[in-house]
């Protein structure tokens, strides 16, 4: 969930209002940066525990602390803060994918030597199975975003302050039709998106107990709903799809130079455009109002994939960074992907992503779900064909297929394993109390805070 947002390149002066013609040809030119796949990114949430006692939270004042101490390591990667108090680590373009890895290893080597010297470590689940929402950072932004977001219910207190992800960062891809084409890549993106959040599904616990969802963290997404956690439409086109997005998209508050920002309900940036009421919005506001969406697929220049749980493991993230990169930039597993996931989209009944039937099983059920598994495994398997030709090492590919022999090829996800120890296999993680919870016609437990 980062803040920052591309301005571009453009001379607009930030502080002069714009009219809805210019937010709609703005947004088309700095969404989309059309050509050649060259550059690949990750970002990665990370929760923050006592590695004495996970179930124990992390005081404010430890946490403090800590991040100041980080703040002065010589990172590569921008270190960020989550509202919850995780750590995001977020890597610089990267020409390759082995130095993406590289980069992003190193600096968190540095982080968690770092955080065990005052005793706490990562750790890699797409949801907090331990504690309630509780707000570490209190700014404006986040005092507004609580706000908005407490009118649809507690998901999105949960989404800022205990989920935590892997965001791939890709190309918007060439203007050129192919499978390496922009227009290909975001229909990609919005299909094959259900099989990664399917594949790398880690967070089926809350307060301790079973949702009945392998990822919690995507069903939390959906509750916050369409307009600022729904994709658009696909089809007329990517650029045009996105800008009447933005433009639909409520408006999440509107800043102040001092004291709390407003939070209006239900005003679109469309009509705040034409209001030009509570004041006239500017291309700042735009820039802002672009990093209060969090759709599945978010364009900012590139393609940013923000479906993937988490992972286990210090190296975890590897793997769904590596099968991401060898599905969207190698163009024979692209094809193989492309053709694979399009048996897919009937599912999804031309709702966009991520309300529709394709993405709630894949949340709900994983591999369980027969057509999901097959598809992994051939986008899998296309992957571990295509990373030696991206200069992969053999140990990034053994850890891929590792991953694959374990999880796909058995209809598993990680989520399973935390289920397992749950049911008695091991021993599960140490109950800090019930959040509460009755069943709902999801099949799910209520989401309380």
């Amino acid at each position: 969930m980062s803040d920052s947002q591309s301005d571009g390149g453009d001379c607009t002066d930030h502080r002069t209002a714009v009219t809805e013609a210019e937010v709609e040809a703005l947004v088309r030119g700095i969404c989309f940066k059309t050509g050649p796949p060259r550059a690949l990114g990750v970002e990665l949430e990370w929760l923050i525990h006592e590695l004495r006692m996970p179930q124990l939270p992390v005081t404010p004042e430890r946490l403090e602390a800590v991040y100041a101490a980080l703040r002065a390591l010589p990172l590569r990667s921008p270190l960020t803060v989550e509202p919850g108090g995780q750590l995001e680590l977020s890597s610089p373009p990267a020409a390759s994918l082995m130095e993406c890895i590289g980069t992003v290893s190193a600096d968190l080597d540095s982080v968690r030597a770092v955080l065990a010297e005052e005793g706490l470590g990562l750790v890699g689940i797409g949801h907090d199975p331990w504690h309630t929402p509780r707000r570490f950072l209190h700014e404006p932004r986040y005092d507004a975003m609580e706000a908005c977001l407490d009118r649809t219910g507690p998901a999105g207190r949960h989404m800022m302050c205990t989920s935590a992800s892997v965001q791939v960062c890709v190309d918007a891809g060439h203007e050129e039709p192919g499978p390496l084409g922009h227009e290909r890549r975001w229909w990609l993106a919005h299909q094959l998106g259900a099989v990664l959040v399917a594949a790398f599904a880690n967070s089926p616990l809350l307060g301790h107990e079973p949702t009945g969802w392998l990822s919690t963290r995507q069903l939390l997404w959906m509750e916050i709903g369409v307009g600022r956690a729904g994709a658009p439409p696909l089809g007329g086109g990517a650029r045009a799809a996105w800008a009447r997005h933005v433009l639909d998209a409520p408006v999440m508050c509107v800043r102040q130079d001092s004291g709390p920002w407003q939070v209006p309900d239900g005003l679109t940036f469309r009509e705040w455009t034409r209001s030009r009421s509570p004041r006239p919005p500017t291309r700042a506001d735009l820039d802002y109002h672009l990093t209060t969406l969090f759709p599945p697929v978010r364009p900012r220049g590139h393609l940013e994939l923000r479906m993937i749980d988490a992972q286990p493991g210090d190296d975890g993230w590897v793997v769904p960074l590596a099968v991401t990169a060898a599905l969207f930039d190698d163009p024979e597993a692209a094809e193989t992907a492309y053709r694979s996931v399009k048996p897919l989209a009937e599912r999804a009944l031309n709702l966009p992503a991520p309300h529709n039937p394709l993405w709630t099983d894949a949340a709900r059920d994983g591999l369980t779900d027969p057509e999901l598994r097959e598809v992994a495994a051939l986008c899998f398997a296309a992957a571990l064909e295509a990373l030696p030709r991206l200069g992969a090492t053999a140990e990034v590919t053994k850890a891929v297929a590792a991953y694959r022999d374990r999880y796909v090829a058995r209809g598993r996800c990680p989520a399973h394993d935390l289920l397992d120890r749950l049911d008695g296999g091991g021993p599960p993680p140490s109950r800090p109390g019930r959040t509460g919870g009755t069943p709902t016609t999801h099949g799910r437990k209520d989401i309380r805070t």
